[in-house]
């Protein structure tokens, strides 16, 4: 998952940018061969030079006035920028619901990312598989991590596992966490990490929630 993100790009931009490709994909599928910036703004219910100048931090030629852009030729440059073009093979630790959850999906290909295989400490769930992904006893993860020359390492341990689990993903060579532990975990310098909030993320939806329904009593 390692890609080419610019650094001019805004952490705002970057995240607009999977929607931007989910959105051209679909396109692709239904036929389509070229678009313009304007009518992707107008789908998507951005603003149209927002658009344009996120575009053309991905894009390796402009659009064309007329006919915009090319959809495949867009959507190579979209999966470059992100890095969905090299593909990253990962594990997971932790398979309780969450963890399940996302060795079941399977949209993750798309995306660059490759689970290969996945941790637990339960023994009626070791040696079987989830959507042909292969669940190991954690007894063996520093060493089937060093194997499988695993780089991404996702974590779904109770808050208080999480820090252990994290140390022996590192020592067995991952470069990158994505924490979905309540906690905030501990890393290297030379380790990216992605800790994903679920409280957090439900406080804010809440907020938003109460923001719309207050409006909607003034009408």
């Amino acid at each position: 998952m390692s890609g080419n993100v610019d650094s001019k790009a805004s952490k705002a931009s970057i995240l607009r940018m999977p929607i931007y490709l989910r959105y051209l994909i679909n396109k692709k599928e239904l036929g389509e061969t070229s678009i313009s910036s304007t009518v992707i703004a107008e789908d998507l219910n951005l603003n149209p030079v927002l658009v344009r100048k996120d575009l053309s931090l991905v894009s390796s030629v402009a659009g064309k006035p007329k006919k915009g852009f090319k959809i495949s030729e867009l959507i190579g440059d979209l999966e470059k920028f992100l890095g969905y073009d090299n593909i990253s093979d990962a594990i997971l630790v932790g398979v309780g619901h969450l963890g399940k959850a996302l060795l079941s999906y399977s949209g993750f290909s798309s995306c660059g990312l490759n689970i290969v295989a996945a941790f637990d400490t339960d023994e009626f769930l070791i040696d079987t598989f989830i959507n042909s992904k292969k669940i190991f006893s954690i007894n063996r993860l520093e060493e089937l991590v060093k194997r499988l020359n695993a780089r991404i390492g996702i974590i779904t341990v109770p808050k208080e596992n999480a820090q252990e689990v994290c140390d022996i993903l590192i020592k067995g060579g991952v470069r990158a966490i994505w924490n979905f532990a309540p906690i905030h975990l501990k890393v290297p310098d030379n380790v990216a990490i992605k800790n994903e909030d679920l409280a957090a993320s439900l406080a804010l939806l809440s907020q938003k929630l109460a923001y719309v329904l207050k409006n909607d009593n003034k009408f």
